[in-house]
């Protein structure tokens, strides 16, 4: 949707502000979700709900097509969408976990995943730009349903190694609780320098909702009942450190992808498919440092290649920042979306393959839910808070453009604080 802002923002008579505020909370609504699906992927069997997920998603493209002609927003459709991508994706990494029992082969594993998910956000711009110039933007909700019917079609031959556990307790109260808190963090994030006492009240209200969900996950579990999230998943210092990599790194990628998006269409008058092109910088870098995660994991240590990873993709949105004030060339853009994309390409795998790592077979339905709402998290903050900046009415042009870059240098520098406190050697759970 990042190259159609322009297109969308005319053909529905809204604004830049109105179709960041839809990527965000949709970004949101995978996060909220994210937590609760992973531990139904226990009671209803892994493939089940992956199938469910992919399956959900291909009966909602073509009626979000109508939706559309009707120049009207559905949030139904966007919630629908929301619960089988939360649906779809926590089980390919428990499942990636479970097939694949050493660091180096699951590197390979989350190489892959990872590798193909950067590659499917850089290139989304230019797939999403040339469907927008050459037919419509609505077209390329009929495109994704034919993905998603491939995806189907493929998942017939998985095998899920455990079985489906009916009698598994699930903790609605919990979910409740943690998704509330999530939105209103959020939300408020979004109200920022438009409504700033309404940005205060939602994050003070998103902060009590959250306690409380700390608060009562610790009762349920001292109870001697499964919460939604064990507090186990908290104490372990190695994978909170890896989470916070894994959130500024989609914090990054997808602030810096609307930022830029966002500045080339407005500013520089891009259309959606010369902004798509201007990405594949990206999509290239991303490339040839994901699929060498297996090798370089071999290499060098995982801490080693996320703090390798931040360091590049810092240095990228500098570029961004420098050339694109030297420069009005379209090439000034792209030596700063190629490292952006090959350093988060580099440590995306590192990253998540520690967190997966750290705990045993019988928490992966937890910690996968916990890593990808995590994930999640970090590409609704980057759209709110970097996209917050650049339709400021504040500093308009450049000067937004270039606050929206500085913001998510400081948030990449805490990154890579983190990274350095990884251990250097990783310990198998017991």
């Amino acid at each position: 949707m990042n190259v159609m802002i322009s297109d969308i923002s005319q053909d529905l008579n809204t604004t830049v502000k109105g179709v960041q505020t839809t990527i965000t909370l949709f970004l949101l609504i995978m996060a909220i979700l994210m937590i609760p699906c992973s531990k139904l992927t226990d009671r209803w069997g892994r493939k089940r709900c992956f199938t469910h997920g992919a399956d959900a998603l291909r009966h909602r493209r073509p009626g979000e097509c109508g939706r559309a002609e009707s120049r009207s927003a559905d949030s139904r459709q966007l919630g629908f969408e929301g619960v089988g991508t939360a649906l779809l994706i926590p089980p390919v990494y428990i499942l990636a976990t479970l097939w694949f029992a050493d660091v180096t082969s699951r590197a390979w594993a989350f190489g892959v995943i990872s590798g193909l998910g950067g590659v499917g956000a850089a290139a989304g711009p230019l797939i999403g730009g040339v469907i927008t110039t050459g037919i419509s933007w609505r077209a390329a909700f009929v495109f994704q349903a034919l993905v998603v019917a491939t995806i189907l079609l493929l998942s017939r031959r998985l095998v899920d190694p455990l079985p489906a556990d009916p009698a598994r307790p699930f903790d609605a109260v919990g979910a409740i609780l943690s998704a509330v808190g999530m939105f209103f963090v959020v939300f408020g994030i979004l109200q920022a320098g438009s409504n700033n006492v309404l940005f205060a009240i939602c994050l003070g209200i998103g902060a009590v909702f959250l306690a409380s969900f700390f608060l009562f996950i610790r009762r349920r579990e001292r109870a001697g009942k499964e919460p939604l999230l064990s507090t186990r998943l908290f104490r372990n210092r190695t994978c909170n450190l890896a989470l916070v990599t894994q959130n500024v790194q989609w914090l990054m990628l997808l602030g810096t992808s609307f930022v830029v998006s966002v500045f080339l269409q407005t500013e520089r008058g891009y259309s959606a498919i010369k902004t798509g092109v201007i990405f594949t910088a990206a999509t290239v870098g991303i490339l040839i440092s994901s699929f060498a995660a297996e090798r370089w994991a071999r290499k060098y240590a995982q801490k080693t290649l996320i703090v390798a990873g931040f360091v590049v993709t810092i240095v990228g949105i500098g570029l961004l920042l420098g050339l694109v004030k030297a420069s009005s060339s379209d090439w000034a853009f792209v030596p700063g979306l190629f490292l952006i994309g090959f350093g988060v390409g580099a440590m995306l795998t590192p990253s998540v393959n520690v967190v997966q790592s750290s705990f045993p077979e019988a928490l992966q339905g937890e910690i996968s839910g916990l890593s990808r709402s995590v994930s999640n998290l970090g590409s609704s903050f980057g759209t709110a808070i970097a996209g917050t900046i650049i339709v400021s009415v504040v500093a308009p042009g450049y000067r937004s453009y270039a606050w929206a870059l500085v913001s998510l240098i400081l948030i990449g520098l805490i990154g890579l604080c983190a990274a350095l406190l990884l251990p250097s050697k990783l310990e198998r759970p017991a």
